[in-house]
Formats: C-alpha cells, sequence, structure tokens
C-alpha cells in the first residue's frame, strides 16, 4: 500500500498563518494541513518493515496521519543521511544518529530547525528529562526529539551466593566494595578449599574516558564527575581533579592486592560473563540489563536453583560520603526536522503535531510493544510476550520502536517476566534506577561541540586513557600519569576546555 503524501502549499500555509497568528501556545503560526509525513529511519532486523504492515496501519488510523517510510539498513545508514542532506529529495523528518561533525555543521549552517522554542506547546515533547534534551542539544539549541533510553543504568551485579557462604551484605560505599572483592578473593568464597577466586571482573574496555567503563564508574563515585565537571566555575575534564587521582589510586591498589582479575587490560569483553558463572569471580561492574542475563543463564544450567547466585545494587557511596551516581548519555539520536522540505513555521508545527501523536499514551504501546492481542497480551500492567506471533511482525515492531521518543517517560508496557523470582528482581532494578537518578552526575560538557575537540578529539582521547590503564597496572608512575594530563594540556586540551567554557557561558 502506497500512502499519499500531501502537504499544503507555502502560500495556503501563509494565509491561514496570517488568519490565525498568536492563536497557538507559543504564540507562533498555526499548524498547516498536514496528510502524510515522510519519515526516513534504519531498521536493525534483516528485513525492512514491508509498506501497509498491520502496525503502520493501526498507527496511522490513530494519528489521522499517512506514515511514509523510507526504511534503510542500520550499517548503511550514516552514509544515506549525508548523501540524502546533499540532495533536494528530503522527508518531513530523518533519524539522526547522533552529534558527528557532518550533522553538527548542517544543523549550525540552518538545515535543520531549532527546536528549542517549539516543543513545550507540545505536551507529549515536553520532556520531563530537561538534562538529557540539553545533553542532546548541539551548544544549546535543539536540533531534534531525542529518542530516550534509560538513564541510570550502573549497577554493581554480584554472586549471591559467595555474599551469604561469607556472612557479607551487599556494599553500599566503594570502601565496603574493597572489602567485599578481598573477601571473595582471600576468603574461600566457593568453600572448595582452593585459592582460585579474585573479586572484581574487568575486561578491556573498547572505549575511552567517560564512556561508563568499570574505571569510569569508580571515578564517578569518588566525586570526579562524569567526563567534566565544574570546578570554581569553570567547566574542566574529570581527570583534572583530585578526586579523580584518588579514585584511580584506589584503583590501583584494587589490582595490587589481586581483587582484579590480571588480565583486566586484555580481557576479552565478549566472555565478560564467563568468570562470574564459572565461580572464577564475583563482582561486575556494568549496566543493571546483565544481572537479568546472568540469570537466565544461570536458569538454563540450574533450573532449580537458579535464584541463589545473583545479586545487585546500584552505585555507590563514595569517600566523601555522597552518592555521585553515574548515568548514561539518556538518549540514542533523534528525530530532526529538515528545512529544505518544511520550509514554514505552520508546516513546522504541522509535523511536530505529528511527533506528538506518535509520543502518546495511545501510540508509544505500539511503537514500544506492537498490537495487543497480536505481539503481547497485558497481565495487569506488564506485558506478555505472543511467542508464535509471526516473526516479521516482531521485527516490524523493532523497527518502529525506532521511531519512539518516549521523552516524557517510557510510552508503553513494560515486559512481564518469566517467573515470581525474576519478576522480583527486575523490580528491584527498577527500584535503584529511580532511587539513583536523583544522584545522577551528568556531563555538563555534553551540549557543547569543541572545534578542537572535532579535529583533534581522536588523538586527545587516548593520551589519558591509556596513561590510566598503564597507572592502574603498575606500569606507570603518578608523575608519569601526572605528565599525560599535561600532554594533553598542550597537545590541544587546554584550547578545548577554553572552546567549552566559552560555549556554555554563551549559552546560559
Amino acid at each position: 500500500m502506497k500512502h499519499s503524501r500531501k502537504i499544503t502549499g507555502i502560500g495556503v500555509a501563509t494565509v491561514a498563518a496570517l488568519a490565525l497568528a498568536g492563536c497557538s501556545a507559543g504564540g507562533g503560526e498555526e499548524a498547516a494541513e498536514l496528510d502524510s509525513v515522510e519519515i526516513m529511519a534504519p531498521y536493525l532486523v534483516t528485513n525492512a518493515p514491508e509498506d501497509g504492515n498491520d502496525l503502520e496501519v493501526a498507527i496511522e488510523e490513530e494519528i489521522g496521519v499517512d506514515l511514509d517510510i523510507t526504511w534503510v539498513p542500520n550499517s548503511s545508514y550514516g552514509d544515506k543521511v549525508n548523501i540524502t542532506l546533499a540532495g533536494d529529495d528530503l522527508p518531513h523528518v530523518m533519524v539522526i544518529q547522533g552529534k558527528d561533525p557532518g550533522f553538527v555543521r548542517n544543523a549550525e549552517a540552518g538545515a535543520f530547525w531549532d527546536l528549542t522554542d517549539y516543543l513545550g506547546d507540545y505536551p507529549n515533547l515536553d520532556t520531563t528529562f530537561p538534562e538529557v534534551q540539553q545533553a542532546s542539544s548541539v551548544n544549546g539549541k535543539v536540533y531534534g526529539i531525542f529518542r530516550a533510553r534509560d538513564v541510570m543504568r550502573e549497577a554493581v551485579i554480584i554472586r549471591k551466593d559467595w555474599l551469604q557462604n561469607l556472612g557479607l551484605e551487599m556494599p553500599t560505599t566503594t570502601e565496603e566494595l574493597r572489602e567485599v572483592a578481598t573477601a571473595f578473593t582471600e576468603d574461600d568464597p566457593d568453600g572448595n578449599g582452593q585459592d582460585d577466586t579474585y573479586g572484581i571482573i574487568v575486561p578491556k574496555w573498547p572505549g575511552t574516558i567517560g564512556t561508563n567503563s568499570p574505571w569510569d564508574a569508580i571515578e564517578t563515585w569518588y566525586g570526579a564527575g562524569n567526563r567534566w565537571t565544574e570546578r570554581d566555575g569553570e567547566l574542566v575534564p574529570n581527570f583534572t581533579t583530585d578526586e579523580w587521582l584518588e579514585a584511580v589510586q584506589f584503583e590501583r591498589e584494587l589490582v595490587e592486592d589481586g581483587v582484579v582479575n590480571p588480565d583486566f587490560a586484555t580481557f576479552d569483553s565478549a566472555n565478560w560473563n564467563e568468570p562470574f558463572l564459572n565461580g572464577k569471580g564475583g563482582i561486575i561492574l556494568d549496566v543493571h540489563s546483565r544481572a537479568g542475563v546472568l540469570m537466565s543463564l544461570f536458569k538454563e544450567s540450574d533450573p532449580e536453583d537458579f535464584q541463589d547466585y545473583v545479586d545487585v545494587t546500584g552505585n555507590l557511596v563514595g569517600p566523601d560520603g555522597e552518592l555521585h551516581a553515574l548515568p548514561t548519555t539518556g538518549y540514542s539520536g533523534f528525530l530532526a526536522v529538515p528545512k529544505a522540505k518544511v520550509r514554514t513555521e505552520a508546516e513546522l508545527r504541522a509535523v511536530l503535531e505529528v511527533l506528538n501523536d506518535l509520543n502518546s499514551e495511545e501510540v508509544g504501546p505500539m511503537l514500544n510493544n506492537g498490537i495487543e492481542g497480536e505481539t503481547y497480551t497485558l497481565e495487569g500492567d506488564l506485558a506478555v510476550a505472543v511467542d508464535d506471533a509471526p516473526q516479521t511482525l516482531k521485527d516490524t515492531v523493532m523497527s518502529f520502536a525506532q521511531l519512539g521518543m518516549n521523552v516524557t517517560g517510557f510510552q508503553g508496557y513494560l515486559p512481564k517476566q518469566p517467573s515470581e523470582y525474576e519478576q522480583e528482581m527486575y523490580d528491584k532494578r527498577k527500584a535503584i534506577e529511580a532511587s539513583d537518578l536523583e544522584s545522577a552526575e551528568f556531563d555538563p560538557s555534553a551540549p557543547y561541540v569543541s572545534p578542537t575537540y572535532v579535529s583533534k578529539g581522536a588523538q586527545l582521547d587516548t593520551i589519558v586513557s591509556d596513561a590510566r590503564i598503564q597507572y592502574i597496572a603498575g606500569q606507570l608512575d603518578l608523575a608519569g600519569l601526572q605528565d599525560a594530563v599535561e600532554l594533553w594540556r598542550s597537545s590541544g586540551g587546554d584550547q578545548v576546555i577554553t572552546e567549552i567554557n566559552e560555549l556554555a557561558g554563551a549559552d546560559s
């Protein structure tokens, strides 16, 4: 089925705007009439949704507008975005997957609408996560409606049976983490009489500083901030702070004491679960969803007693007695509106009305769960997956989820877990998320795009991150680590600091 595509002409829209000016919440033009909206979006499954599929039809019936979606394989989506922006056939809405230099240049050159002053007029687009919206902005200007992801995911995942065997409690502070990790290393937590266990499992991390590694989590807990932090009215990288130096000293001591796997600098992250499952290591610092994965794996190997192996807590209190929780960026790209297609404010408002409807409590469950009775059923307020739903329909739901914004909270139903214990643990994780969110340390530099960092960031990032690993491993002394920070500064880092603060000052 091919949907019609019709938007009122510019002249008609202008006449309507003159007649109705000042009636909208923001005092601007009223929306033009819009029969269809063209969208470009990626798909991550094998095949793109078929045009006119049941889910698309159900959504169109709810919002009263046809959707004409160009689906692009995720592997080639970035290239397709660049090609589309260089041409003259743009959609009304484009999924943009991140603030890469190309998007930033196009946005600041006027290729996309600045939505900063418009979103407050639409209740489903007026976010309840202002820190995330600010982080997704470009130097304080909102060029797209962000696609929300869990803001708080950091967790401490622990072998529950080892805690019980040693009569220990879940750690609540970084010092208690050290104590539990030491006991797991030295006190035979599995009771086999062998010196064959250690505390914390850390893999080789593919990202640099500020990419939510276990080391990043500890450094944030120590009060060093999240990538950047504010000191004496200035934004600075966290690795320039005393708290960061204290944290990496703590990390080095964990390695020196043998409570971290000795191959942490080379251990493949694809095998991160294995030592935990095999009884070699007892603690993982990672996203809370890994706890669910581990429980499922234990359920496969020991279905009778799988509930005995995994427990979880959230972010830990640091040495200053405060909780500095490490959040994610809270978003994965955004939906942007190209000016080459949407030429007037009236047309923009028509598009925003459609996006507002797509983020409603009626349509949200369609994007996040699919079609009730076909892909899921409800038990209370929880979604139960229909196992025999056609795979093509399941794949279609996964693709349409790429259009989900959820900027006012998750617009859908959370999944019902397979057993009472798994539901209990899932609810516990959600409660930890909500509690830790109150102490989230957001990256204050996230909105700002430093020209020097754009050109030199790849080289700058490795200077301190490599030195950190060498220091933690005992291959570099404190003076060498501090020299690396100074090298970062002299190689362009000081210019980055200057630019970030100038941009932040202009945005205040």
